[in-house]
């Protein structure tokens, strides 16, 4: 029983870690229109929590390792309810780029610390199915953040679209509180102070700092081209509604099938040579985007999903099994460059879009695949998978 309500709770976690996080992605063209902005600016919105995630997920990890997992995460919740409320209410573009960070600094405290409470209190045997759980619920969440977000806005408009997202926010909160056993395998840090220094010697090993780095990657690449397909899609030939671009995101939903399979790749192909051969199965799948065939489009997308959800999968589980300690801090950092890096992609996407458009954005992405392709090709090895399987946790990306 107690098993069974750590999975539901565990699934409620990964759902709302993302429920609000991308909310705005399939809003753009709506909110340029409405608030009389350009595309370049309402992206604005987009970029603005994966920032906030970036500044506060290692202190996250820190934090969670000296109060204990599950007060973090359910009062991290309860929290986040505010900013999504203070959106649907905001009148001035500033105003929602303003409450859309604010909802950032609450959600690492949601995924990160859920992946250590995992990790940590899980029996023997069932970690990695738990985590697959909360993987392929999270990966729901994002696609639900789009699509839900877009389907409430084409009906009610788009500031109650956001007031719907923060009921949904609270009912997840309160199953969470009720649901989710307090943690028992958890050991507090003695302090602030050799939480951060354990956090800090990260830094040291070569291969965790390479992974980093391709996470920075994977996010930017993620957001350049999920953020800038909807301006693509409303435009002619194909002048899609604010619905159906919302609909065309669950392509997301790929991620659900290949992300449970990754283990099994990696014991098959060796964790380097699965993420390489995803990195050009993603090349592939942008390169397709470019062709003027919506079916075409929608085959890309899906094919740069899938391959996004493998990569992001090893390395995040790569994290894991590389850190010798202080676990929920090494996660904090990769969670830190990985979001930095959706946050650099929203910029550097809308001055792609600005002077090349469409074709620049998945340019840009190219040459960031590019990058991890070396990052994982120099500095991983498979020598980490050699140890027990439950010690492998991910967190999804979107």
């Amino acid at each position: 029983m107690k098993l069974d309500r750590l999975r539901v709770a565990v699934i409620l976690c990964g759902f709302c870690s993302f429920i609000d996080l991308w909310a705005t992605q399939s809003l753009l063209p709506m909110l340029a229109a409405e608030l009389h902005q350009t595309a370049v600016a309402v992206s604005f919105t987009v970029s603005m929590p994966p920032l906030a995630i970036a500044l506060v997920a290692p202190w996250t990890g820190v934090i969670a390792d000296v109060l204990g997992r599950k007060r973090v995460i359910v009062t991290a919740m309860f929290l986040l309810v505010v900013p999504t409320v203070m959106v649907g209410f905001s009148t001035t573009l500033g105003a929602i780029i303003f409450w859309r960070f604010v909802q950032g600094l609450f959600v690492p405290s949601i995924f990160a610390t859920s992946v250590a409470y995992v990790a940590d209190e899980c029996p023997p045997g069932e970690a990695t199915a738990v985590t697959g759980l909360y993987v392929s619920a999270g990966v729901f969440g994002g696609f639900m953040s789009r699509f839900v977000t877009a389907f409430l806005a084409e009906h009610f408009g788009w500031r109650n679209a956001f007031l719907g997202l923060a009921l949904l926010t609270l009912c997840f909160a309160i199953g969470v509180a009720l649901w989710l056993p307090k943690e028992r395998g958890f050991h507090r840090a003695a302090s602030l102070w050799q939480s951060t220094g354990d956090m800090l010697r990260h830094f040291a090993d070569p291969r965790l700092v390479a992974t980093f780095s391709v996470g920075f990657c994977a996010l930017f690449t993620f957001v350049t081209i999920f953020t800038f397909v909807s301006f693509h899609l409303v435009a002619p030939p194909f002048q899609l509604s604010t619905a159906a671009v919302g609909s065309l995101f669950v392509t997301y939903l790929a991620g659900v099938f290949t992300t449970p399979l990754t283990g099994r790749g990696v014991a098959l192909l060796g964790r380097q040579r699965l993420v390489l051969t995803a990195l050009a199965c993603w090349s592939v799948g942008l390169l397709l985007t470019l062709a003027p065939n919506l079916i075409a489009i929608i085959a890309g997308l899906t094919i740069s999903a899938a391959s996004g959800f493998i990569c992001q999968a090893c390395s995040t589980s790569y994290v894991a099994l590389t850190a010798q300690q202080a676990r929920s801090s090494a996660v904090g950092l990769y969670v830190t460059f990985y979001y930095l890096g959706g946050s650099v992609g929203g910029v550097i996407a809308g001055l792609a879009w600005t002077f090349a458009g469409w074709t620049g954005c998945v340019l840009s992405a190219l040459a960031v695949l590019v990058i991890v392709t070396v990052l994982v090709w120099r500095f991983w090895t498979d020598s980490a998978d050699q140890r027990p399987p439950d010690t492998l946790t991910t967190v999804p990306e979107t």
